[in-house]
C-alpha cells in the first residue's frame, strides 16, 4: 500500500483524461460523491455505449477558459446536494492526479457556476488514499 497523501482543505488537482490540467478542488469529507462543474451537457451513443460531452470552466473566476470534455457514462441517478436539492446527474469515471499519485475516481457532473470551487473531492475518492489537514491548503 502506498503511503497516504496529506492534503489541505483545498487543493490543485488534475483530470488528464478529461483534458483538465489543473482544477482547484474543495476537499469535502462531508460529501460522499465527487463533482465537477459542467455545462452544455449532451449525451450521445458511441459503439452502443452511452457517452456524455460537456464543457467546463476549470478555473474559478475565469469564464474565458473553457475545456471541452467527453467521457463514458457509468450511471445516471439522483444525488441530493448539501442544500437538500435532488438532481439527476451523470456519473463518469476518470483518472485523478493528486501530487505524484493517480487513481480512477467517479465524479458527477453538475453546474457549479454559482459555487466558489469548480470541483468537490468527496470522501469516496479519498478513501484509503488521503488524509485531510483542514488547517492547511495547497499542499500538492
Amino acid at each position: 500500500m502506498t503511503a497516504k497523501i496529506i492534503v489541505g482543505w483545498r487543493e490543485w488537482l488534475s483530470l488528464p483524461e478529461l483534458g483538465i490540467d489543473k482544477i482547484k478542488a474543495k476537499v469535502d469529507t462531508g460529501a460522499r460523491t465527487s463533482c465537477i462543474h459542467a455545462f452544455d451537457v449532451e449525451e450521445f451513443s458511441e459503439n452502443g455505449e452511452n457517452w456524455v460531452k460537456f464543457s467546463t470552466h476549470p478555473l474559478q473566476d475565469d469564464e474565458e477558459t473553457i475545456v471541452e470534455c467527453r467521457a463514458k457514462v457509468v450511471e445516471r441517478k439522483y444525488v441530493t446536494s448539501s442544500s437538500g436539492q435532488r438532481e439527476l446527474r451523470y456519473f463518469i469515471e476518470t483518472k485523478l492526479v493528486a501530487g505524484n499519485q493517480s487513481w480512477p475516481v467517479r465524479v458527477t457532473l453538475s453546474n457549479r457556476s454559482t459555487m466558489k470551487f469548480r470541483m468537490l473531492l468527496g470522501r469516496t475518492a479519498m478513501e484509503n488514499r488521503i488524509v485531510v489537514d483542514p488547517a492547511l491548503s495547497h499542499l500538492l
